[in-house]
């Protein structure tokens, strides 16, 4: 599912001291089945962007198409945002409330009236996509999981929606590294399998680089790069005024052509700086 953002404006708290203006203008367009990455310092109006998307929040100014709809028409109905759109927020597991992980899951679906038998195959096609065993989990208490497992269950119930569009507000947040790479393997999973377009904010550049067919930075409101990730991080010394980071590849391979000045890279991830360094030193070797 497409989406089109024209000159989305948003200000909180107009006429008080503390107004901000926290979307400034923003437009932008994203292509059908496109991995999306937006970065960007605290308050840069990424996490607004995200609920704009997801009708949580009603611009200004400006106007958001999904597909063909348009969901800052006041006509529109909340229910079908939600239907096409999946929102996880960060740290989503601290919103389970239910008494097993299939009511949990079940309760999104429940909610568009669906049949027991059609939100019965969705929480255990949505339970199995987050790679949990139904028959394993089903009827236990989702706060007797642990972290990681708790963070897929409340995945899988925006997964159980089936939305057209997930995004996903900093989903490795807060995991130790192994759950972090299981997470990440899992939503590069959901995306390929649903054949959805994913939409994810991250503080983490390698998450970014190597996930995402696209970047953007948001700074002060406003989009302030949009580019594939080699092109957005090639602006290394602007993204650091900003307070941002490029991926630790991409640090590493430049502190070695600080040293070695024929050695070239532009790396990104951490398999692609393998493989140059390798390479290098083969060629050193003769």
């Amino acid at each position: 599912m497409s989406i089109r953002v024209k000159d989305l404006t948003y200000v909180y708290n107009p006429g008080m001291p503390g107004e901000t203006k926290a979307l400034d203008g923003v437009s932008l367009d994203v292509e059908d089945g496109t991995v999306l990455g937006i970065i960007g310092h605290t308050g840069s109006g990424k996490s607004t962007l995200l609920q704009h998307l997801n009708g949580l929040i009603k611009p200004d100014s400006g106007e958001i198409y999904i597909g063909d709809v348009c969901i800052t028409s006041g006509d529109v109905k909340m229910t079908e945002i939600r239907r096409r759109v999946g929102l996880v927020f960060q740290y989503p597991e601290y919103q389970l409330f239910e008494e097993t992980v299939a009511k949990d899951v079940a309760f999104g679906p429940r909610n568009l009236g669906l049949s027991d038998e059609e939100i019965d195959r969705r929480v255990k096609v949505a339970i199995a996509m987050v790679g949990l065993d139904y028959d394993e989990i089903a009827e236990v208490s989702p706060f007797d999981l642990s972290g990681g497992m708790k963070r897929r269950v409340a995945i899988a119930g925006v997964i159980a929606m089936e939305p057209e569009i997930l995004i996903l507000d900093e989903p490795t947040a807060g995991l130790d590294p192994a759950a972090h790479r299981d997470i990440l393997s899992m939503v590069r999973r959901i995306h390929d399998e649903m054949k959805i377009t994913l939409i994810f904010v991250s503080h983490n550049m390698g998450d970014v680089a190597e996930m995402s067919d696209r970047v953007i930075v948001m700074s002060e409101g406003r989009i302030a790069f949009d580019g594939t990730p080699r092109e957005v991080f090639s602006h290394a010394t602007e993204l650091s005024e900003m307070g941002l980071s490029v991926p630790p590849a991409r640090e590493i391979v430049e502190q070695i052509k600080a040293k070695a000045k024929d050695f070239e890279s532009d790396a990104l991830t951490l398999d692609e700086a393998a493989a140059d360094i390798r390479e290098y030193l083969e060629a050193a070797r003769g």
